[in-house]
């Protein structure tokens, strides 16, 4: 974007800057007592509909041709702001105290004027942005002074700044619209305090409204601050994705993990679902004309399924009907209601109708009296709460027993598996999350039967509550009307309470242990992938086999296949294969084995472990390691392996993903599908749809925030960056080959179907080797001269086209800086470069120094003597967005966070199970992690498991910041064995310490 003459520039930023703060200054004084008497805000549930009025007014503005493509841009750090922003925000709101009549009137007038301004062509840009910024004052003040008249509480700025920004972006030039609210975060609201939303915002008002707040309830279950999770429910309602939001949006959020962040996006689904759920089934039960207020009420109170399975069960079409509405349809309804609200003018004498089945004696309609009220009782909102509560307090256990058909229908092996489960019985309060699995699958295969005990207890204290209180008849009524409302509360417990009450409970405790078992399978996913790659070695994948032979394949430091071959190790050959071996390794000067954990491994691990302790491959010094081969077979047959390697016997591409499964675990591992990677736990028990959610979201981050050059990497890597799919993906790479590498991330935006949104959410995740490009941009004047479009000479902010202005908007009309940016190289987001210059201005370096040690001692220092509140403030952004450009700054060129984790073992003999004795004291890598426990291998060809109990606080690393007391796939730690099971090939070890 064309930027300002140096001199008009200047100008501008001296008239923002005198009242930059005036606005926050008088909202903020003008709401003080507001907020003292709201502390704890909630989002309205009712918008006012006068508010969404100015809205189709203030779009007119947005359809003048090539203005915008002049504006001026602020140099003070606000990324995508416009002068339109800064002067608006300036308004003061004594200035908006106008009539109503008059202020709409005017309002109209200037939209109309500038409408007219729009259509005439000769007229300046200057002029048209002048017209442009009178208008938006004006609506914006009529905007302002309805939004008084109509709402007690005055709108928030940082919500009005968002809606501005939106106006303003264009299609072919554009900014990213988030960075303002961060602005207004940190400057209006200290840090920890919430950031009001404005009641009309279309993010904090849902699609289907109930009775409920949804950011309450949502804070209540995820044990989030209020004011958080409306933050998170806007950013997720904005499409913006959860690395996006981690890395770029964190005071929003206050600084919460990204495992949180999917806890409660996964929650608010299920809060959205439930409510979907409770209006189409509001929608069924009108349309057969069964809807009452009191069932309507019931239903939008719903908050689970559980509670709308409870509530609509009776009214569902083909139902025939429960004992409740039996008796509503015999008219006794009114006598119901009579017992509770009038019982002395009740005569159950009058009901009786000799013929009529059901109303023939008066014991038929004292039932049908005791089945409507147990039936109100059971469905009222504040006795199931009373319920709950009760139940809270109460010691509920869950019971587990053998059925008795299981030794006769069941294999006895399967049996074997539950025996632990014969006669369990634990609190739910304490019951483990790995428990509650094994107790589910033992239900479904028919060998376990499941109860929930409730003591009696809770039974006691509900009906004293309902007499009492919320079912007290509101005069005196006989004994005999009594009775029927004491056995109408046992009858509600018992028939109808106390099922929803064990139904709740196990559904919550299944729901519990699912999303944690789906946690710690994303948990244990990212320690894999975040493994540390081993670059610049050629590799010898090796997959173990007895019959068909072990495969091998050679690869080079940059994972070019250079050889594959069978060998037959284990078939009486060992000692004439020993030779092939040995001539490949000396060939292509190899000295790094990877073996597959698969069938043989064991085997094909004592081979080399003893040709290597003769020495056999002198003068190589050849070191192996065993890695996990899970889904090399899968891959092995899929489209993308023949895509990618065509031509290669599937047996082979298995050798060739173990070796680079090394090289690069993460590039590697992002081609099979996650839950084929095999470091769960009862994954196949769990919700399908959360676990491939979760699982995809957890390759999306580690993807997005180790980061790709786009330069050089592949359609199936870019397809797992934030805010891509594999279209984009495909769209870049067709991009890259017609026209060559990109220069910068400006040129993102030329590829076809990658909008602004798009842009936004990949930018910051996506890097451009300076290096690759000043190499390409040589290599081609060199040989063809200039390239086109790139301004290699062209200062700092100067835009380079040759192409015509066409009338249709298309993705070719863009104009952009083709100059290399050196920050195109680093984490720091496009919409925080104005900042990152205007920090490097602050300490004296340029781009040029990015990444050398001469601008970290710098920076250092810079943040000794100023700190990094004082310098956030100057810059006007927010703590968390400067520590990244200070990152970004320091971080040396193709900086990779990964070396920081642990790499593979590397060994050259080879230890048996019957060698190990009790006490002995090994190093170990961990290979799984599960509720109940961890899973080493200690190099004997079977792990040894590591009880949950034995690790605590104090042995794990206190380098390390972790959410739990849990290990990941990859870690090294120290471990003494405390029992050998040699039958059942069984090892039990003691945590001493993490590497």
């Amino acid at each position: 974007m064309a930027s300002l003459p140096r001199r008009a520039k200047a100008k501008v930023q001296t008239a923002v800057s005198k009242d930059e703060f005036s606005f926050f200054s008088e909202l903020s004084s003008a709401s003080e007592e507001d907020d003292r008497e709201d502390s704890a805000w909630e989002p309205q549930k009712k918008v006012p509909r006068s508010l969404k009025r100015p809205v189709p007014k203030e779009s007119k503005p947005r359809k003048a041709p090539r203005v915008k493509k002049n504006k001026p841009q602020m140099s003070d750090g606000l990324g995508g702001m416009t002068v339109k922003e800064e002067l608006d925000d300036s308004v003061a709101i004594d200035d908006v105290v106008l009539e109503d009549r008059k202020n709409k009137l005017d309002t109209v007038q200037t939209l109309k004027t500038a409408k007219r301004k729009q259509k005439n062509p000769t007229q300046s840009p200057s002029a048209q942005r002048t017209k442009r910024l009178k208008v938006d004052e004006e609506t914006n003040k009529a905007s302002n002074f309805k939004s008084e008249n109509d709402s007690t509480e005055i709108p928030s700025t940082s919500t009005m700044w968002e809606v501005a920004c939106k106006k303003e972006g264009d299609e072919e030039d554009y900014t990213c619209d988030q960075f303002p609210l961060k602005k207004i975060k940190t400057e209006t609201c200290p840090q920890g305090q919430p950031v009001r939303l404005l009641p009309n915002s279309k993010n904090t008002v849902e699609d289907v409204e109930m009775n409920w707040d949804i950011v309450q309830v949502l804070s209540e279950r995820t044990n989030i601050e209020p004011w958080v999770c409306a933050n998170i429910i806007r950013l997720f309602n904005d499409d913006n994705t959860i690395p996006f939001i981690i890395r770029y949006r964190k005071e929003l959020i206050n600084n919460l993990d990204a495992d949180s962040l999917r806890e409660v996006q996964q929650t608010l689904e299920e809060l959205r679902t439930v409510a979907k759920k409770v209006h189409s089934t509001i929608q069924k039960i009108k349309k057969e004309g069964k809807m009452t207020e009191c069932l309507l009420k019931a239903l939008l109170n719903c908050k689970t399924f559980e509670e709308l399975e409870h509530v609509s069960t009776p009214y569902k079409t083909g139902s025939k009907g429960t004992k409740a509405q039996r008796a509503r349809q015999l008219g006794l309804e009114g006598a119901a209601r009579t017992l509770l609200e009038n019982p002395g003018e009740l005569n159950l004498l009058s009901y009786i109708q000799p013929n009529a089945k059901g109303l023939s004696t008066l014991k038929d309609i004292e039932t049908g009296v005791q089945h409507i009220l147990a039936d109100m009782i059971a469905k009222d909102r504040d006795t199931l709460d009373f319920v709950r509560k009760s139940c809270q307090n109460a010691h509920i256990c869950i019971q587990s027993s053998l059925t008795k058909t299981s030794f006769k229908k069941a294999n006895e092996k399967d049996v074997d598996k539950f025996i632990l489960y014969q006669n369990f019985s634990c609190n739910i309060s304490s019951i483990q999350h790995h428990q509650v699995l094994a107790i589910n699958r033992g239900e479904n295969l028919k060998i376990l039967t499941v109860k929930v005990n409730i003591p009696d207890r809770v039974k006691d204290q509900f009906c004293r509550w309902c007499i009492q209180n919320r079912w007290r008849p509101r005069s005196f009524a006989r004994p005999e009307l009594m009775e029927i409302l004491q056995n109408s509360l046992t009858d509600s417990f018992k028939r109808l309470i106390y099922p929803l009450l064990c139904r709740e409970l196990r559904g919550k405790l299944t729901s519990d242990a699912e999303k944690e078992s789906v946690m710690m399978f994303g948990r244990n996913l990212r320690q894999l992938l975040l493994t540390s790659p081993v670059p610049g070695r050629i590799l010898m994948g090796v997959d173990p086999g007895y019959k068909h032979g072990c495969k091998l394949a050679i690869i080079s430091p940059t994972s070019q296949i250079l050889h594959t071959d069978v060998v037959y190790l284990h078939c009486g050959q060992g000692f004439r294969e020993a030779e092939k071996i040995k001539r490949l390794l000396l060939k292509f000067n190899c000295s790094t084995v990877v073996i597959g954990n698969g069938t043989a491994c064991r085997e094909t691990e004592a081979y080399f472990a003893d040709l290597i302790m003769k020495n056999y491959f002198a003068p190589l010094d050849v070191v192996y390691c065993i890695v996990s081969e899970a889904g090399a077979s899968i891959y092995s047959v899929s489209p993308e392996a023949n895509k990618e390697m065509p031509g290669l016997d599937p047996n082979l591409r298995s050798a060739v993903s173990i070796a680079r499964r090394v090289q690069d675990p993460l590039a590697e591992l992002v081609k099979i599908e996650p839950k084929h990677i095999g470091v769960g736990m009862y994954q196949h028990d769990v919700s399908q749809t959360l676990l491939k959610a979760t699982l995809d979201s957890v390759v999306e981050e580690c993807v997005s925030f180790v980061g790709v050059d786009i330069n050089i990497c592949s359609e199936v890597l870019l397809r797992h960056i934030a805010g891509l799919n594999a279209n984009r993906a495909k769209n870049i790479i067709e991009w890259r080959e017609e026209n060559g590498p990109f220069i910068n991330r400006e040129q993102l935006k030329k590829v076809k179907g990658l909008g602004p949104k798009s842009f936004q959410q990949c930018a910051g995740f996506i890097r451009i080797n300076q290096d690759y490009i000043r190499t390409f941009c040589s290599q081609h004047n060199e040989s063809a001269g200039p390239i086109q479009g790139v301004a290699v000479t062209a200062p700092a902010g100067v835009e380079v086209t040759n192409e015509k202005q066409g009338k249709k908007k298309s993705k070719t009309a863009v104009t952009a800086v083709l100059k290399p940016n050196p920050l195109d190289q680093t984490c720091i987001h496009p919409e925080s470069y104005d900042i990152a210059k205007r920090f490097l201005s602050f300490i004296g370096e340029t781009l040029c120094e990015i990444g050398k040690p001469e601008m970290q001692q710098k920076i250092n220092l810079f943040l000794q003597k100023e700190g990094i509140k004082k310098i956030a403030e100057r810059l006007q952004t927010a703590v968390p967005t400067l520590q990244i450009i200070i990152d970004g700054l320091s971080q040396p060129e193709s900086f990779d966070f990964r070396t920081d984790f642990d790499k593979p073992d590397f060994k050259r003999s080879i230890v048996c199970l019957e060698d190990l004795q009790v006490g002995t004291v090994l190093t170990g890598r961990v290979e799984n992690a599960t509720l109940f426990g961890i899973f080493v291998d200690i190099g004997v060809g079977k792990a040894g498991l590591i009880p949950i109990r034995n690790v605590t606080q104090a042995k794990l690393s206190k380098t390390k910041k972790r959410r739990s007391l849990q290990l990941g796939p990859g870690e090294k730690v120290e471990v003494q064995v405390l029992n050998i099971d040699i039958p059942r090939s069984r090892i039990t070890l003691d945590l001493i310490r993490v590497l």
